[in-house]
């Protein structure tokens, strides 16, 4: 069924606690013509209640964090990795870092906040700052590596009394007693004030008597001056030995913040109406540590951040609509349960506080069901025929009633283009490419493109298109542009001009341009950057995106590599990693990694122009990319096309995507993967091979995939390229491949 015309688009800006409510919210009861964006700049987010368990050793890495990727491919949201920049509220844009702007109707932002080391000589040089979460969960592991042989005396200061410093200092005395048996372990907690400020006078007795008995030396009233390489100084002249410093002082605003032009708090976080809309602009909401309710002052704590996700949720709703949103008043009084780091907790809520290891029990059971709700597959599939129904008119300004009013006639043929406002927008933004010999193109649109073939070189030509397979219209072009040039690299040729090819669903006007713009501006840094103008194109209205390019190359023909060419003795060559077929094949369930999908979709980006002309300087004698044929169905065309020659394969070396070998173990493969299987009856020892972990990897089918290449035996391989076989005299009545032994 074809899903709902797209009438608006509704973006959040960070993962956070709130965030992730909102998109498993509309993902339990979607809006028909609401597109729902996630941008983020960590796609694993930490759950802030459990890294101090996670600095423990308490918790995996995996068991504190959301897999924003799986997240949104449950809950029918889109997902952009990006590191949001800015607004600008004029056109509606989220500016992000290295990359086009993303346009919005409505936008929440949860972007958290990060310790104030600027208020501290020193401490962004030399301290690691708790916030980002996400930043220090990785760090830390390092942390761990690096001193787990450590010898002497192991100094660690921890600077900031809140709760988030109190739990850490106790969390990493615990755990560094465990990992660096041969130090010794001296770990001191220093604040300019007293710790816990704002609870109960019985929680500080108490955690102060956990650290008297646990050897952590607590240090109150006393301000940091200064964190140099080895030491922090301290007010009173004391200077603190340490070998790190963790700083878990008062959270800041993000300078950006200030330059979106909305009202802000005297800290400068967003200042948001009970509603958690901006109070400054209606169309821009916030939540989390990034906000602040003018109204309702509260810390900034973990709870308020979850708390705000319903609310929040609901009156996205409601804006959306053209409907009032509805005031939201957080509560005054919480439970504040603080993890000591051994399997105990402290308890507190208004003056009373109560320790044990049940306490620790109960935490660790309320934040694991937390994560639950957004760690694992909802129980009940979502409902599709909800995206089909038809969208609520009040979602639609004049433009999309239009839409909405024909949009069981949309009509074929030419009636199908994108239509020419639309275009010349969307081709003003781009601007024209760069590019030599091209005589007629974008600069001075005609019928038709002209480019002029310098003498003595040959003119190669290559086609690919397909259908979009990831959310993101920015990177998928990226992917469709590398994807459409690995023909003329595999030929050593040099990239020249490209015709587009485009398809977009039908939606509101600027939503079509938007991703039109989108799918072209990521194309068109690929090819930019190859060298290669894009001189025109088509588009049209279709189901679903899609993106293709006819390119054009040129290369001296005596030097073309060609397919065939494979010499006994060569040895066959792979530019890039296998496995892209799988792992997104299993990301349209929601069942790969976040960093799985990353890691592919950076491969698939990188374009193979550098290799080529390393493999053309090394005198490879033939060349081909390997595409949605599989290693074994490109190698097989290799060997046709070369005559009696066979090939050893060596399945140990091939070079396997992040998560390709275990989406495979778990039954994952593409939908191609039946028919490249055919090619099994080529290739001798597969009954011997059946249970290698690697054998899936020879049929996978590879989008944006790597160069396959033969290089003579005596010629170097760099360190970019993976020996995957060897060349050698075909024997009378051989199978074309053979699994080595």
């Amino acid at each position: 069924m074809q899903a709902a015309p797209l009438l608006k688009d509704l973006v959040l800006v960070g993962g956070g606690h709130s965030h992730v409510h909102v998109v498993r919210s509309f993902g339990m009861k979607p809006m028909p013509g609401v597109r729902l964006t996630l941008i983020g700049r960590d796609i694993e987010t930490p759950y802030s209640g459990m890294i101090p368990g996670f600095v423990a050793g308490t918790y995996t890495f995996d068991e504190c964090h959301i897999d924003l990727a799986r997240l949104c491919a449950w809950n029918g949201a889109r997902l952009i990795h990006a590191e949001a920049v800015g607004l600008d509220r004029l056109n509606r844009q989220v500016l992000l870092k290295d990359r086009p702007p993303v346009s919005y109707d409505l936008v929440s932002l949860d972007v958290g906040s990060s310790p104030s080391m600027a208020a501290i000589a020193g401490a962004a040089e030399h301290a690691t700052p708790v916030k980002p979460i996400a930043e220090l969960g990785r760090r830390w592991l390092g942390f761990l590596e690096r001193v787990k042989d450590w010898q002497g005396a192991l100094d660690i200061a921890v600077i900031g009394g809140g709760a988030g410093g109190v739990e850490l200092a106790l969390a990493i005395d615990h755990r560094l007693r465990q990992v660096a048996r041969g130090a010794q372990v001296s770990v001191t907690l220093a604040t300019k004030g007293e710790i816990l400020s704002g609870q109960a006078v019985a929680a500080r007795q108490r955690m102060r008597a956990i650290f008297g008995r646990r050897g952590v030396r607590l240090i109150e009233h006393t301000a940091t001056t200064r964190i140099d390489a080895d030491a922090v100084h301290l007010e009173n002249g004391e200077r603190l030995r340490a070998d790190d410093a963790f700083v878990v002082t008062q959270a800041s605003a993000a300078a950006w913040f200030a330059e979106t032009g909305l009202s802000l708090d005297e800290r400068g976080f967003f200042a948001v109406e009970p509603t958690l809309a901006s109070s400054g602009d209606p169309s821009v909401f916030a939540a989390g540590d990034c906000a602040s309710v003018t109204a309702h002052p509260r810390p900034k704590a973990g709870v308020f951040a979850v708390r705000h996700g319903p609310p929040l949720a609901e009156n996205l709703r409601l804006a959306l609509l053209g409907q009032p949103p509805r005031p939201f008043t957080p509560q005054r009084r919480y439970l504040s349960i603080l993890g000591t780091g051994d399997g105990n907790a402290v308890a507190t809520r208004g003056g009373f506080a109560i320790e044990g290891a049940w306490v620790w029990r109960w935490k660790d059971h309320i934040d694991r069901k937390w994560m639950r709700m957004y760690r694992e597959p909802p129980a009940a599939p979502m409902d599709r025929r909800a995206r089909t129904a038809p969208p609520d008119p009040a979602l639609a300004d004049a433009d999309a009633r239009r839409l909405l009013a024909d949009i069981g006639m949309r009509c074929g043929g030419c009636g199908a283009k994108v239509g020419a406002g639309v275009l010349d927008r969307v081709l003003a933004r781009l601007g024209p490419s760069p590019g030599s010999s091209v005589a007629i193109g974008l600069d001075a649109p005609d019928d038709a493109a002209m480019i002029e073939v310098p003498p003595g070189q040959a003119l190669v030509q290559s086609v690919d298109f397909f259908r979009t397979f990831i959310d993101d219209p920015f990177v998928f072009g990226e992917v469709a542009a590398v994807h459409a040039l690995g023909d003329v690299w595999a030929m050593g040729a040099r990239p020249h001009s490209a015709l587009a090819l485009a398809v977009v669903p039908a939606a509101a006007e600027r939503l079509m341009e938007e991703d039109l713009f989108q799918m072209l501006a990521g194309a068109r840094r690929v090819l930019d950057g190859a060298g290669c103008a894009l001189i025109g194109g088509h588009s049209g209205e279709g189901p679903e995106a899609a993106l293709g390019f006819s390119v054009n190359g040129l290369v001296v023909a005596s030097r073309a590599l060609r397919k065939g060419g494979l010499r006994p003795g060569d040895r066959l060559v792979l530019t890039k990693k296998l496995g892209t077929g799988v792992i997104f094949a299993a990301a349209m369930r929601g069942m790969a990694r976040a960093a799985w999908i990353e890691a592919a979709l950076a491969s698939m980006r990188t374009p193979s122009g550098a290799a080529a002309q390393t493999l053309l300087d090394a005198g490879a004698h033939a060349c081909t990319d390997v595409t949605g044929f599989g290693l074994a169905g490109h190698i097989a065309e290799m060997i046709r096309a070369s005559g009696n020659v066979a090939v050893d394969i060596d399945l140990d070396a091939l070079p396997a995507l992040p998560g390709a070998t275990e989406l495979f173990a778990q039954g994952f493969a593409s939908s191609l993967q039946p028919e490249n299987l055919r090619a099994r009856h080529l290739i001798d020892g597969m009954d011997r091979a059946a249970s290698h972990s690697k054998l899936p990897l020879l049929f996978d089918p590879q989008t944006a995939g790597g160069l396959l290449a033969a290089l003579p035996a005596d010629a170097p391989i760099s360190d970019d390229m993976t020996h995957v076989g060897t060349v050698r005299a075909r024997e009378e009545n051989e199978t074309n491949m053979r699994i080595a032994r």
